[in-house]
């Protein structure tokens, strides 16, 4: 593998898009930043090129979160190429996370999250939109403090983030999503009921991520509401696809009621700290 050019972006997206549903963190990082970004989430890219073209894509973001797209399963080059980076998250299909951590040396490495999840893909000409009273409202135009308390919440169930790094977390995760302009709130009447987003933005796909019911409103269907509203308005933009990783089973129902259907397997691995990977960790 070699670190990518800025000759290599016309090939690199190419490869990705053949590969979308599979790789929207590093294909909108892409988009974002480009290849020299030095934005959090902006990210380098190491590639190895057969016949013909992209053949395997590592992605590293500035935050340290690896991202793979590797169907060679080499995950030995790949590993080699990490030596000496800073690596605080694995995020991808879950064989290829799987298959790199024993050659990062990270399968010990304590974790605030590590999950598998089901992976969902739905073509937006066959969303169902659930009836109900309810409707949506830009997330900049929600209650503050009930916002602050909800991606609180998010990181402590959801995420499983460190008690000590919550707030200042779910600070930073509001603020980039409101810059964004990325979320929206379900509201019945004036209440505030769910909340739900889309993580990674293409014009022609997005993917759902950070959604959220209250406890005391569980149960009543908003969550799939607010993610078909939502994503209603993707498609009236002219995005195509949606794509998006079920935490649970109830999740999964509700998720599968508007449409989506299962494609694959998912996984999250949230270090609790960043590991510097080396050399002798790798084979």
């Amino acid at each position: 593998m070699r670190l990518a050019s800025p000759t290599n972006q016309a090939g690199i997206e190419a490869f990705l898009d053949a590969r979308l549903p599979y790789v929207m963190f590093p294909r909108t990082n892409l988009a974002d930043y480009g290849l020299q970004g030095t934005a959090p989430y902006a990210s380098r890219y190491w590639l190895t090129e057969g016949t013909p073209g992209i053949t395997d894509l590592l992605a590293l973001s500035n935050n340290g979160v690896v991202q793979p797209c590797l169907p060679s399963a080499d995950y030995a080059s790949a590993a080699r190429i990490l030596q000496g980076c800073s690596v605080s998250a694995l995020v991808g299909p879950l064989a290829q996370v799987r298959g790199l951590m024993g050659p990062l040396g990270l399968a010990k490495a304590p974790r605030a999250m590590d999950s598998d999840e089901p992976h969902f893909l739905l073509s937006l000409d066959a969303l169902t939109i659930p009836e109900g009273g309810t409707h949506l409202i830009p997330m900049r135009d929600a209650p503050l403090a009930v916002l602050r308390a909800w991606f609180t919440a998010y990181e402590r169930e959801t995420l499983n983030t460190p008690p000590d790094r919550i707030e200042a977390q779910a600070a930073a995760s509001l603020a980039r999503s409101l810059a964004r302009d990325a979320g929206v709130v379900l509201m019945h009447g004036d209440t505030p009921v769910a909340m739900t987003g889309f993580n990674a933005i293409l014009p022609q796909a997005v993917q759902v991520g950070g959604v959220y019911t209250p406890p005391e409103v569980r149960g009543q269907g908003h969550a799939r509401r607010a993610v078909a509203l939502h994503l209603q308005q993707a498609r009236d933009s002219g995005v195509q696809q949606a794509t998006l990783f079920s935490a649970n089973e109830t999740a999964s129902k509700a998720y599968r009621a508007i449409g989506f259907r299962h494609i694959g397997e998912w996984s999250v691995v949230l270090l609790t700290d960043p590991k510097v990977i080396h050399a002798k960790a790798v084979p």
